[in-house]
C-alpha cells in the first residue's frame, strides 16, 4: 500500500514539474487585438496563480499551480516583448495587420490577417506573420503572384 501512495506522489510531482512553453526566437509584432489579447491571457494567469495560492497551495494541488506559474511565465514574457505594430497607410501592399484576399490555381478565393504568432488562428482568418504563406505576400502588391508549396497565389485586394 505504501507503494502505491508513493506512485501517486511521484506521478503528481511529475505533472507538476512542467516545462516552460516555448517562446519564439522572432520579434514579438503585435496588432492593438493582439496585445489586448496577450493582457487578457496575462491577467487570467495572474488570475490562476492567485487562485491556486488560495486554494491550499502547493500542497494541495501542484499541477494547478504548476500550469498557473508555467503560464505566468509565458504570458508575462510575451507582454515583455510585444511589439505594437500598426500598418503604414499605403493601399494594396500586403503588410503586417492588414487583411489580404488570395485567389488560388483551383478559384478557390481565401481572406487572411497577417498578425502576431499568439493571435493567429487561421480557422478564423488570422495568420501569423512568420507562415510560410504571409512571408511569401509580405511587401508584394494587388495583381503580383507569389509560389507557396508549388502553388501559385494570386493578390487579389489588401484592406
Amino acid at each position: 500500500m505504501a507503494v502505491a501512495f508513493t506512485r501517486e506522489e511521484d506521478y503528481e510531482a511529475q505533472a507538476a514539474d512542467l516545462p516552460d512553453r516555448p517562446l519564439s526566437s522572432h520579434p514579438n509584432l503585435v496588432t492593438a487585438s493582439g496585445l489586448a489579447a496577450i493582457e487578457a491571457e496575462l491577467a487570467a494567469a495572474r488570475a490562476a496563480y492567485a487562485a491556486a495560492q488560495t486554494e491550499g497551495g502547493v500542497a494541495a494541488d501542484r499541477t494547478a499551480m504548476a500550469r498557473a506559474t508555467r503560464d505566468l511565465r509565458y504570458w508575462s514574457a510575451r507582454r515583455a516583448s510585444a511589439l505594437l505594430t500598426e500598418p503604414e497607410p499605403q493601399t494594396g501592399v500586403v503588410q503586417f495587420g492588414r487583411t489580404v484576399e488570395l485567389e488560388r490555381e483551383d478559384g478557390r478565393r481565401q481572406v487572411f490577417r497577417i498578425v502576431g504568432e499568439d493571435e493567429a488562428d487561421p480557422p478564423r482568418g488570422s495568420i501569423s506573420y512568420v507562415s510560410p504563406l504571409a512571408a511569401a505576400l509580405l511587401a508584394k502588391q494587388v495583381g503580383e503572384v507569389v509560389e507557396v508549396n508549388r502553388s501559385e497565389i494570386e493578390i487579389v485586394a489588401v484592406r
